[in-house]
């Protein structure tokens, strides 16, 4: 129960510092402001198809196919250029300030601390999403879209962010520059992102390895409103490695203190 407490104080103490300064505040509205653009996007788009099928005779535009599943494939362009500037202070700033060694030499874990300052992330990445959800929550006023691919594509969204967390959590761990740290980050997420670009290019063997690998592959199925068990796996074990990365990072800056 201890070690539990710990890490719960660590992550109430990484998510109250976001919003002890703009930066939290910032991060959400910046998050809002770029999902609603893409989402009007959609939006106009869907009405103006919905019209000209209406018109035409056509069968109805289905708006989870067209406009739901859309925005939220959108949505991990947007992790893609905000979570470096959630992540890069998470431990870089600890470095910077000195705090980092009254870390280290507490009675608290480095598990504990990385366990805390994840979910610490996490809490915001969720409060970004939850702000999302209100756009979403228009379109079951207006229509009647389903929940399932809804629910299950969020769910996708959430993995997706752990993964790029715990990447950002492990590149801050090298650094107490946090401009560093976040230009890094964002390098590695763009590597992750465009590696299915040379799917086409490395053969029918080399298309099924870079299609695993790329991160943002597996997101798709969750829009669809499909959970298949080896994207959660996948998710999760990228997750576990990013976090044993920084555990090892840390454990390195513990024994040069």
């Amino acid at each position: 129960m201890t070690s539990v407490r710990n890490t719960l104080a660590i992550a109430g103490k990484e998510l109250r510092g976001y919003f002890a300064s703009p930066m939290g505040y910032i991060l959400i509205g910046l998050f809002a402001l770029l999902f609603g653009a893409f989402f009007r996007v959609y939006l106009t788009g869907f009405a103006e198809q919905s019209q000209r099928a209406a018109m035409g005779g056509g069968a109805p535009i289905n708006v989870n196919e067209y406009l739901i599943r859309g925005v939220l494939h959108n949505v991990a362009i947007i992790i893609l250029f905000v979570m470096p500037l959630v992540t890069m202070r998470t431990y870089a700033e600890e470095k910077r300030s000195g705090t980092m060694e009254l870390l280290l030499t507490s009675p608290i874990t480095d598990l504990q601390i990385i366990l805390g300052k994840f979910l610490g992330t996490m809490g915001l990445f969720v409060a970004m999403l939850l702000v999302t959800a209100v756009d979403i929550a228009i379109l079951f006023r207006l229509g009647n879209p389903e929940l399932k691919p809804v629910l299950t594509g969020y769910l996708g969204l959430l993995l997706l962010g752990g993964c790029f967390l715990s990447v950002g959590l492990f590149i801050s761990s090298l650094t107490k520059n946090q401009i560093v740290a976040g230009v890094l980050t964002f390098a590695v997420f763009l590597m992750l992102w465009i590696i299915n670009w040379f799917a086409d290019s490395v053969g029918p063997t080399g298309r099924v390895i870079v299609g695993f690998l790329s991160i943002t592959e597996h997101l798709d199925d969750f829009t669809k409103g499909i959970i298949d068990t080896k994207h959660v796996v996948y998710y999760l074990s990228f997750i576990t490695f990013g976090l044993f990365l920084t555990a090892k990072s840390v454990d390195s800056e513990r024994w040069r203190g």
